[in-house]
Order: structure tokens, then sequence, then C-alpha cells
């Protein structure tokens, strides 16, 4: 086993600290939410947005802001035009390009019969007729250009009588599409299908719309996966990110550029995924950011086949985003456990990096932080497993404290240095917790095998590695072995629900939030079914039947269910639908078990709003106070 590498924040376990007040939820609701816009004209000036919330009144407010580069004090700013050209905004400053709603398609009752107009209906004859946590009513985001400074009209609209959106739902922004460096064409990423092929495929390409002919070309038919993010160097190479397995939404995503015509895969021979990247000022390097090891970091390549990959930064932290470059310094954002995201600077040369702005410092200061362990645990099948081990405030060896075992979803996100506003580790630890969140099978980081083992193997080998992580900490003088609890959402939620009736009296007690309990009526109501088509092997309709819907299916294990669950549900959720929550709940009830059902009905699959945000993490807690301590 490899040595432990103990990583404290701020201050070693063994000192006495300075402060006494720990993180709350109403503390964590009120940190700045640090979103990069990108470097000044003059590459003098960060301009960033702070977004805070407001309990009372439940909304969000967003400021604008800059801060010198080189360090000093950030400054409101009412609006960033003067100083930053938009990316919407063409490169000979001609054109604006926006994206705008347009209704296609009849879906009301007073769309099929104008004089109804008091019907409430949606009519459908296809698939997909909801998505995410909207349902259809035909209206779809088109890219509109007009000219800078035209505000008479939208301008022209390039996808004109299509039903297909770019940017691409649910998530997609202003990656989707990108100017030429002449400002001849627009390039984008759309997925144009319709009804069940859209359910069936993820099957996105890039398109070139050319301003002068009106005309628009498919640049990647050929790749029947994703094909996304397009952008362009300024010499004028495209390149974008591309999904190769037609169906898999967590295929590697590979780094390829296009030169006169061809496609050059620049990561074939890298064993990693790429999540976003940028090119260098001069476009002779794409920097990129890209799980490793447990954290996120920044990496280099030169626009080659075969170039080597350089990793440019190394740490406890992730870097979630690169926005400019002035010289041998870049802008990224970065996070860890204990602190949200903030935008540093990096230097290529070196890795080095600077904190530029401080939006959360005053609050981090004066709260004590969570320790955070790396440990290395042997697997069942003869592998070592990283685990992240999160400690509360004050951690005391000779104490003894209770447990949470953190089950990621995804099923294939990384479980990284991320910073989230839900599933907090600093506020579960904070609570007297300590968090064992282990980067089991299907977690990318540790290579691609690793990550794509889990798809047709869902209660496998990764329960396995779940219960290993467990049985390690559960084994240490300081943890409780009484005071187990395990906790997850959505495939994370589905651990849970899993675990219930197989831990052999490990947990003693369970949280799912958003979980699939059911896989046969998971499959008849979620709304993207290339998902459970890849990692399930194909429907409950499949012959022979996948082991996804016997031996994997988590309702078919409820006999065994013996402890106390919490189950949370959100009622916009319409990739883990509300009947999962519900049958779940059900089930747990008819058993006799201590069992509590949270329904958030205008929430999907997270949890958004801030009142909401606030009884959601009081409830978690309670709960756990209730069965734990």
């Amino acid at each position: 086993m490899k040595s432990m590498a103990v990583v404290f924040c701020l201050f070693i376990t063994s000192l006495i600290s300075f402060s006494q007040e720990v993180m709350t939820p109403e503390l964590l609701w009120s940190l700045g939410r640090v979103s990069l816009v990108g470097l000044s004209n003059d590459g003098q000036e960060v301009i960033y947005t702070v977004t805070r919330y407001d309990l009372d009144q439940n909304s969000a407010s967003t400021q604008t802001y800059q801060v010198p580069l080189d360090g000093g004090d950030a400054v409101a700013i009412d609006d960033a035009q003067s100083i930053y050209t938009s990316p919407a905004i063409s490169p000979n400053g001609d054109w604006l390009i926006a994206s705008e709603e347009v209704k296609i398609e009849p879906v009301s009752g007073v769309d099929f019969y104008p004089s109804l107009n008091k019907s409430n209906v949606k009519i459908y004859d296809d698939l997909t007729y909801r998505h995410w946590d909207e349902w259809e009513d035909g209206a779809y985001s088109h890219l509109f250009i007009r000219k800078v400074g035209d505000t008479a009209d939208r301008g022209t609209d390039i996808m004109q009588g299509e039903s297909y959106d770019c940017p691409m739902q649910p998530f997609g922004g202003a990656e989707d599409y990108t100017w030429s460096p002449d400002g001849s064409r627009v390039v984008y990423a759309c997925k144009k299908q319709s009804g069940k092929e859209y359910a069936l495929s993820t099957n996105s390409d890039l398109f070139a719309y050319d301003l002068a002919t009106g005309q628009t070309t498919n640049l990647t038919a050929s790749n029947k996966g994703y094909d996304t993010q397009p952008a362009f160097s300024m010499p004028g190479t495209l390149a974008w990110l591309q999904m190769d397995e037609p169906g898999y939404e967590s295929d590697k995503n590979d780094l390829m550029i296009m030169e006169n015509g061809s496609t050059i895969n620049i990561t074939a021979h890298w064993d990693g995924t790429v999540n976003s990247f940028a090119w260098s000022e001069d476009g002779q390097l794409i920097y990129f950011i890209a799980p490793i090891g447990g954290t996120v970091q920044l990496f280099s390549v030169k626009p080659d086949a075969d170039s080597p990959i350089t990793q440019i930064t190394d740490g406890v932290f992730d870097v979630t985003s690169i926005g400019g470059q002035r010289g041998d310094i870049l802008l990224v954002t970065r996070m860890d456990m204990n602190h949200a995201t903030e935008i540093y600077t990096v230097d290529i040369r070196n890795g080095e990096m600077e904190q530029v702005t401080h939006v959360n410092d005053d609050v981090y200061s004066g709260i004590e932080l969570s320790p955070v362990e790396e440990r290395w645990i042997p697997t069942t099948d003869g592998k070592e497993m990283l685990t992240w081990v999160i400690y509360p405030p004050g951690f005391d060896p000779n104490g003894e404290y209770p447990a949470l075992l953190y089950c990621q979803g995804g099923p294939q996100g990384a479980l990284s240095q991320f910073y989230s506003f839900r599933w907090n580790f600093q506020l579960m630890a904070a609570q007297g917790y300590i968090v064992v969140a282990p980067n089991r099978r299907g977690m990318p980081g540790h290579g691609v095998e690793w990550n794509e083992q889990i798809s047709g193997d869902w209660g496998g080998q990764n329960m396995q590695d779940y219960l290993s992580a467990i049985d390690a900490l559960r084994a240490e003088p300081f943890v409780d072995e009484e005071k187990v609890g395990c906790v997850g959402a959505s495939y994370g939620g589905y651990s849970a629900f899993f675990l219930a009736g197989m831990h052999e009296g490990r947990f003693k007690s369970f949280i799912a939030h958003d979980g699939v309990f059911n896989t046969i009526s998971m499959y008849g109501t979620t709304e993207e079914l290339f998902f459970p088509n890849k990692d399930w092997g194909g429907s409950y309709l499949t012959d022979p039947l996948p082991e996804a819907y016997t031996t994997f299916n988590p309702i078919n294990y409820v006999e065994a269910w013996d402890t106390p669950m919490l189950i949370i549900q959100g009622g916009k959720d319409y990739r883990v639908p509300i009947g999962q929550g519900l049958e779940a709940y059900q089930a747990a009830q008819l058993k006799g078990l201590k069992s509590k059902l949270l329904y958030f009905p205008e929430e999907n699959h997270w949890i958004l709003t801030p009142q909401n945000g606030i009884v959601w993490q009081r409830e978690f807690f309670e709960w756990l106070e209730e069965t734990l301590k």
C-alpha cells in the first residue's frame, strides 16, 4: 500500500486552532460564488462576477467586478463593455451573435385549437416530450446574427425552421458556438436529431455557417458521438472535444483539431479525458483541464498528433476553468474541499499559482477548516483505490467520531477536490462527521479502464470498492463503528438503495437523494434513453434481460432492508423521475422502517433555491443526529 499523505489546510491537527467557529448551512449560503469573465482588452484587469444569495428574499443577485491582474483592490463596475470585448462579437467588430427562443412546433392545446385558449394540455406524438426539468413546449434556442448596435430586430436566424437547440440543452452555453478569426463564419455545436432519435443518440456535430452565402456545413458528420466546445486559434485552426462511441455520454473526451480539412486527434495516445480547453495566445499550444488522481489539473499539448502531454499544475485542488492569457501568465479558477471558487494566475513555465480574487477570505479566516487526508485502500480485486477522508475541524485522533460513506453520482463523475453548495464535505465534517469519499470504479482521473469499468456493472465491483473503503475506516479506533451512515445522490442515491440490501449491518442510517430505485420503471420514465442503453445494456425489453434489471436492481433487495432511511426527491427531476423516490419511500414505510420523505415540488435533480437549500441541509443533519448520534 502506498504511504498516506495527509494534507492539513492551514493547521496541523495536533495544534490548537485560534478559531472556534465552523461552517454552518447559513454561512455556506452566504459565500459569494465567483465566475470568471476574462481579461480586459489591454490584459491589465481581471473581470469577474460574484453571485450572492438572500435567504430572506429567497433570491440571488450578481455583481460584476474588476481587479488588476498584478494585484490590487477589486472595484464593482456596472458595465464591462468599455474594457472587455465579448466573444459574442465577431473579431472584426461588425457582428453580434446571440441565442433566442423560437417557437417551431405546436404542443399546447391552444396551438392546435386557437379557440380553446383556456385549455391546459400538452399533446405529443413522439419522444422526447420532456428533458431535465422542463416539458417540451415547441420552442427551441436558435442563434441569431445581427449588426453590432442594431437593436431593431433579432437579426438573421442561422437555424431557421429547425427543431434543434443551440446552445444544446440542458447545460450548454456560450462554449457551444464561436466566430472564426476573420469573422466570416460561425461554428456551433448542435444535436440535430429529434423525437426517438434524440432520446437514443449522443450524436452532436459541429456546423459552420457562412455569413456570405448563408450556407451551413456539417464539419464532423463522420463521428456519431459527441462533438462539443468548438474554438479557433488566432491563426485559424479549429479545435474541439470529441467522444467517439455513439450513445456513451461518459466516453473518453479527446482534443481534436482540423487542418486543411483533415481531423487529428491530439490526445488519442493519452490515458485520460479532457474537461475543457483554451488556445494559447499564439496558437502554438492548447491548455486543457482534466481529472487526475482525485484532483483536476491544468495541462498543455501542442496541436499535433502524438505530441507529449505536459502537466502544468499539481496540488490538492481542482482547476475548473481557463479564462485568458497575458504572456506567461494564464488565468484560471480553482477550488478545493475547504474553499469555494476563486480566481488564480498560473505561471505556465513552472505551474506556480497566485490568488487574484479574495471574495470569501474573511469567512474562511474566521472558521476552523477540515483536515483532508489522501488514503490508498486495497480493493477486493487487488488494486489500490484513492479515498479522500475529511475530518472534523479540531480532529482528535484519540477521540471517537461517527462516519459517513459518501457515494458519488454520475456514475462516472470525478470525485475530486470539488466544493459543492449542496453535498459539501466541509459542512458535513463541521457537524462532527468523518467523511469517507472513495474514488471507486467508474471515476475519471485513474485511467480510461478504471473509468469505463462501471458500465454494465452498476451493482458489482464498485459496491465492493465502497465496502472496502468504509471497512478500512471502521477499523480505525477514532471511528465509532456503531455510528456509520451512507449518503449519496443520483447514482449515489442508487448506491444507498443498493447497499441497504446487502451491507450486512455496516450502516445505521441511509440518505438517498434522487436515486434510482427501480431500474425497470426508471427506464420507462427517464428522458435520455441512450444512457441506460449504454450503462445497463439495453431496455427491460432486451432479450436476454440485462443484469441491471435483475441482479443490479435495488428493488429486488428490499426484503433485506432493515435500516432507517431518509429519501429526498425533486418534483421536476425528469432524469431520475419522481416515481423512484416515491417507490422507495413506500417500500421503506411498508417494511416498517424509520423513514422520511423530503419532497421538493419545484426543484430538479439539484436543490437550487436558498431556502430550500437550508431546509435540505437542516433535514439532512437532523436525520443524522436522530440516527447516528
